[in-house]
């Protein structure tokens, strides 16, 4: 069973229906024992670091994620879930997050210019952008150069260390859409949004057996 984890941020029906779509049993739950027997966690979310974080430690939810990370559990972070597994978030005059990867979620800078035509790009980055890889990973496994993925967010992660970068985008900066280590990864884009590479990306997250 796949626990796809709420902690009242939003975005998990499309998660748990993607998920049934390609054939895995999974359950939305924020019940530590649900969440501590599951194969494998999902740990999506939309929203501010300051209310999830809270909601996640008033549940209990911050410890039980990093029990499973312990265990060797794959888990994979979507959007909000990416950007709070860091150490720290600018967001809400600073947010002291989960610390699973060492590192800051940044904001945009508030001007960026498109290199094509030097016009000012949007905060928060909407809509479909493609995904550099700079390390090879089996969920990542068939993704094309050409394959766009969906995004939406005025905030990115940004690791300290650059052997957690897995892939990167660009949005008027170069910055890290997928990042991880060991049995955690953690997108920047809602895979469960983006069509036939998002599910496909999906399936080997629900396959992968991690080696740590």
């Amino acid at each position: 069973m796949i626990a796809i984890i709420d902690y009242d941020a939003g975005n998990l029906t499309s998660v748990a229906r993607a998920v049934s779509n390609i054939g895995f049993e999974c359950v939305v739950t924020n019940n530590v024992s649900d969440i501590a027997g599951a194969e494998r966690i999902i740990f999506p979310g939309v929203g501010a670091a300051g209310s999830a974080m809270a909601s996640l430690k008033r549940l209990g939810l911050d410890t039980v994620i990093k029990d499973a990370l312990d265990a060797g559990k794959p888990i994979l972070g979507i959007c909000l879930g990416t950007q709070i597994i860091m150490g720290h978030s600018e967001e809400n005059n600073g947010t002291p997050c989960l610390g699973i990867i060492k590192g800051h979620t940044r904001a945009f800078p508030s001007e960026m210019k498109s290199e094509e035509d030097g016009s000012a790009l949007k905060i928060p980055h909407m809509g479909w952008n493609r995904v550099r890889i700079k390390a090879d990973h089996p969920v990542l496994s068939g993704m094309g150069e050409t394959d766009e993925f969906y995004f939406v967010h005025g905030y990115y992660p940004d690791p300290d260390d650059s052997a957690y970068l897995i892939g990167e985008t660009d949005h008027g900066i170069s910055f890290a859409s997928v990042i991880g280590f060991k049995n955690i990864i953690a997108t920047q884009f809602h895979p469960e949004k983006s069509g036939r590479p998002g599910l496909g990306l999906l399936k080997n997250f629900c396959e992968w057996e991690p080696a740590c």
